[in-house]
């Protein structure tokens, strides 16, 4: 069981939580926390002060003060004129994520929420009641506004929830638990909606793929490396240390790791000088992946942490202040740099499947690894898919956070567009996967033309794991239920946890 304090959740506990079914329990410091933010609420609502969000209108509508009797319509209001999210639904591990950070987020004590809301949000992390939740109609501030609505929707018995996997009216799952829907009193319907948990929540789950990815593409490299007599010089740590960058020593450590004892690599001189730059150059180009999947992890960490909502309540109600922590930009430029660190794994992973299925490059390997060149086409509509996939990443990695479209009557005038970031962060990524799949059947393929029994005992070790899910090309057939179980193995692999080698 993980303990939400709103302070201290890490991705790793996150991962616990989404795809090993780890339940979750309210720290009591926090929950006191939140007790005494609620009651800063309370009085200010009965002190009729004004305040923005409990007394008052949303938006542009900020300067339209509402009565005592309206302020808990008014966040039922909220809620249903603001859940217009629109498109697929995002997943239900998003889903289930998001429930958990806003959770961690009110935990902080700095949103006014009655106890009943930590609580009942815990339930729904316990119980699996995950809302349905579109992916498209965030700008990313204030907030995810619209997707975050639909999880709101939920707690108050309205809107749907996943239910063995399908859509499900969430109209009676308090009822079949033996309880009553949320009724939002003064702040809350804000509270739960003024966030960047829609956003962050798809960026854990791709950071989550993408770390474990950027780890399998260093041993499916290392199978091609092998197929093509690859140069171990290049990984000389020498080489790196005279550069510096730490990723990019580690890179190059893992790589002699995973290449030691390998009889199919090669020195300089014996074969050739030196590599092109796909086998010469992968610390150097997976090692700056690496810097920047690091940037966004620290990033995540942070804002899985933050209070991010308006208005935020200080010193026992005294101070209560409007500002602007609701806005996704450190977190749309976390996912703009994730998209090109992901896509550019898959760009040299591409160059690679071209080197292994090239005649013209593959140092004496069959044309496009085929049982019967010119007869059997094999691996050489492989490459072509890889190229489409790659260049799609291309058009995905356009960066999401450098456009705005200002909204609410130009209140809000600036936003992030991190949710769209995000969204796209998970395409490239899930394209990514299955680019580096095609690269592993092909050097699978190529390196049992060599002779496995050449290889190192760990890259043989991985051709033993990819040969459980994907055979070898005796003759052709249609390729992509092999690369479709590989990218599953692959992705599995991430959602357990499972790395091949310790970060250096």
């Amino acid at each position: 069981m993980i303990t939400l304090t709103g302070n201290d959740l890490t991705i790793e506990q996150l991962r616990r939580i989404l795809f090993e079914n780890e339940t979750i329990e309210l720290d009591d410091g926090a929950m006191e926390r939140v007790c005494k933010s609620r009651a800063a609420v309370d009085r200010i609502v009965a002190e009729k002060k004004t305040v923005y969000g409990i007394n008052t209108g949303f938006g542009k509508f900020s300067d339209v003060s509402i009565s005592e009797e309206d302020v808990n319509p008014l966040q039922l209001h909220l809620i249903r004129s603001h859940a217009c999210g629109i498109g697929k639904p995002f997943s239900e591990a998003v889903s289930r994520a998001m429930v958990v950070l806003r959770l961690n987020a009110l935990l902080k004590g700095f949103s006014g929420i009655r106890p009943i809301v930590a609580e009942r949000l815990a339930m729904m992390v316990n119980e699996k009641i995950h809302p349905v939740i579109p992916q498209q109609g965030s700008l990313g501030a204030s907030g995810d506004l619209a997707p975050l609505s639909h999880l709101a929707l939920v707690l108050i018995g309205e809107g749907e929830y996943w239910k063995d996997g399908e859509p499900a009216d969430a109209s009676s799952v308090w009822q079949q638990k033996g309880l009553s829907p949320v009724e939002l009193q003064a702040k809350e319907g804000l509270a739960l909606i003024n966030g960047t948990q829609t956003m962050t929540a798809q960026g854990v789950v791709t950071y989550i793929e993408a770390e474990t990815l950027a780890l399998q593409s260093e041993w499916i490299a290392a199978i091609t490396f092998e197929s093509l007599f690859g140069v171990m010089d290049a990984f000389h740590p020498a080489v790196h240390a005279a550069r510096g960058y730490k990723e990019q020593m580690a890179v190059a450590e893992r790589m002699r790791w995973w290449l030691d004892g390998s009889r199919l690599s090669t020195v300089q001189g014996e074969k050739r000088v030196q590599d092109a730059y796909s086998l010469r150059c992968i610390p150097q180009v997976h090692g700056a992946s690496w810097q920047t999947l690091a940037y966004v992890k620290e990033k995540l960490e942070i804002e899985m942490n933050a209070a991010t909502d308006n208005p935020l309540i200080f010193e026992d109600g005294e101070v209560v202040i409007s500002g602007g922590n609701f806005h996704g930009q450190p977190i749309a430029f976390a996912m703009d740099f994730l998209k090109v660190a992901v896509a550019e794994l898959a760009n040299i992973s591409e160059r690679r499947i071209e080197r292994l299925v090239n005649p013209a490059l593959n140092e004496g390997l069959p044309a496009f690894l085929s049982p019967e060149p010119g007869l059997q086409s094999g691996a050489m509509i492989l490459q072509y898919a890889a190229a489409s996939l790659v260049s799609e990443n291309k058009t995905l990695a356009h960066p999401a956070s450098v456009d705005s479209i200002p909204s609410s009557a130009n209140q809000e005038d600036h936003v992030s567009m991190g949710t769209i970031g995000s969204r796209h962060a998970r395409d490239i990524t899930e394209n990514a996967r299955r680019v580096l799949a095609i690269e592993a059947f092909c050097a699978a393929q190529a390196v049992e033309y060599r002779g496995a029994d050449r290889m190192s005992p760990r890259t043989a070790e991985r051709l033993g794991a990819i040969r459980k899910v994907a055979g070898p090309i005796d003759e052709d057939r249609v390729f992509n239920p092999d690369i479709e179980r590989i990218a599953a193995f692959l992705l599995g692999e991430a959602y357990h946890g499972i790395k091949q080698r310790v970060l250096s």
